[in-house]
């Protein structure tokens, strides 16, 4: 069998809701091995990220991240996804780096969403106005057919372009649009909290996707302890990224304060009390992730 080269065009044959299918049934088998690499050049990095998923295969996601590159007309961020099987080792496929990342990214926020979100929720705040929102927007959308989005952004003018591309509306006013939100996806590279804890109204549910650094946070002390906590995946949060890390190292909350994570939910661990309870739930990514969307390209172009 030949190794395929999946490209962008695969995007034409997949589905929101039946990645998210895909995700859960990737966490109910074996829990992954992972494992992490950087090199460095400089201000250049070369990051691998690999995983093992027994009776599904094994990836390795490889990106080059180059800073300077923008200013030449270049990406910053450039690689690919090789997959293997997962009975031989062989190579099967080689996949679209930033195919992967933009599903992988937003279908594991909305598996959480499904989970997590009351269903009947309609109204939706995206915060930022990038690509990874543009994504949350076409994500809910597949899972929440009537909701109405608005958009903040640090910058009004992403918003409203943003807005015009997708006929989301736009706002200003950060508390308000939170207060009256049913969904909040958080999708920027904050250092400090933008989300307060006490604008959050009864039954609202927070997709934090946005922060990946130690130094990182987009919702504040409040926000945690008012909320019941959930993450993709405790190995890839808890102890790295700054939403969880810097409370749980002051004391604010304890690693058991997350009630559960994506392999939780063949027990039905991962799911809302009540219709009041507000939710939040960190999307830390992880190669897991990343081998899981892989493979779903992988079979949905196959069966093109």
């Amino acid at each position: 069998m030949s190794v395929e080269i999946i490209g962008p065009e695969a995007e034409a044959h997949l589905d929101w809701l039946a990645l998210t299918d895909a995700i859960a049934a990737g966490h109910a088998l074996p829990r992954a091995e992972v494992a992490d690499t950087f090199l460095y050049r400089g201000k250049d990095t070369l990051l691998t990220r690999s995983a093992w998923i027994s009776g599904l295969g094994l990836a390795v996601k490889a990106a080059s991240i180059f800073p300077g590159n923008p200013a030449a007309g270049v990406p910053m961020v450039n690689g690919a996804v090789t997959l293997y099987d997962d009975a031989t080792g062989r190579l099967e496929a080689i996949v679209d780096f930033h195919l992967v990342t933009k599903w992988k990214t937003a279908g594991d926020s909305l598996l959480a969403a499904r989970r997590l979100a009351r269903p009947q929720a309609r109204r939706i705040l995206i915060v930022g106005a990038g690509q990874v929102a543009r994504s949350m927007i076409a994500a809910y959308s597949a899972a929440f057919p009537a909701a109405r989005f608005t958009l903040w952004n640090r910058s009004p003018e992403a918003a409203r372009a943003l807005a015009a591309a997708t006929g989301a509306t736009t706002t200003e006013d950060l508390e308000a649009a939170t207060r009256n939100a049913e969904i909040i996806a958080t999708t920027t590279m904050s250092s400090v909290p933008l989300i307060r804890g006490e604008w959050l109204s009864p039954g609202t549910h927070l997709d934090l996707i946005g922060a990946y650094r130690p130094d990182m946070r987009e919702v504040d002390d409040t926000a945690l302890t008012r909320a019941s906590l959930f993450v993709d995946a405790r190995a890839t949060t808890i102890a790295h990224i700054g939403e969880l890390k810097d409370p749980i190292a002051r004391g604010v909350i304890t690693p058991a304060s997350i009630r559960a994570d994506f392999y939780d939910l063949a027990s039905g661990g991962f799911a809302r009390s009540n219709a009041d309870e507000i939710t939040l739930c960190k999307n830390g990514g992880g190669a897991h992730l990343d081998l899981i969307c892989a493979q779903y390209i992988l079979a949905a172009w196959r069966q093109r």
